[in-house]
């Protein structure tokens, strides 16, 4: 697994351990435990999922005014809502850290840490699992979240869909801004879920 990704797990270890607090590192073991278990149970790559859940908040905690100069610099602000919310951009910069940095070659990967927040439309079942893992890992508690996750383990799409609209749902009764990325993968979502595609 290492040689196609440029790094192995034990390196995503080591980034998560060295880049994050300790209480993100926990969340980030929770993910990284669910994600390697939902894969198992949907025949997904296990280690790929680890991998994945491990890498996904590397830049979560770097300060948000950096956040923005890195994501102008290395041009990934695709939407005026990520820099009216710039706490959207931690994905898509670890992705881009990880591919230009750190030599990380798994599209796949790299898609699923770039999108694991706001979503986006098509995303592989990869993608699908580290978005919902990340929201369902073991440490969190909120209502539902049991059912939610019972969701994620019986079909990885609808599961995301569960998520997505908990998330929607969330922030429309919080009054706070929701990424257009959000709505199109809630679309998405529905679409394929209702056509089969």
């Amino acid at each position: 697994m290492g040689k196609e990704l440029g790094l192995n797990i034990e390196d995503a270890l080591d980034l998560a351990a060295r880049s994050l607090s300790a209480t993100r590192y926990c969340h980030t073991l929770g993910v990284a435990a669910l994600a390697e278990d939902v894969a198992q149970r949907h025949g997904l790559d296990p280690a790929k999922a680890r991998f994945a859940a491990l890498v996904h908040d590397l830049a979560k905690e770097i300060p948000i005014e950096y956040q923005l100069r890195l994501a102008r610099r290395w041009q990934i602000l695709n939407y005026p809502e990520d820099e009216q919310a710039p706490a959207v951009l931690h994905g898509p910069l670890a992705a881009y850290w990880l591919k230009h940095y750190y030599g990380l070659k798994d599209q796949e990967v790299l898609a699923a840490v770039a999108h694991h927040t706001l979503g986006y439309p098509g995303m592989s079942p990869l993608e699908m699992l580290i978005y919902s893992a990340d929201l369902l890992e073991p440490n969190r508690k909120f209502p539902h979240v049991d059912s939610l996750r019972q969701a994620l383990y019986d079909n990885i799409e609808q599961g995301t869909l569960a998520c997505v609209e908990h998330t929607l749902n969330y922030l429309n009764e919080s009054k706070r801004l929701i990424h257009p990325l959000t709505r199109l993968t809630h679309e998405d979502l529905q679409r394929r879920l209702k056509f089969g595609a």
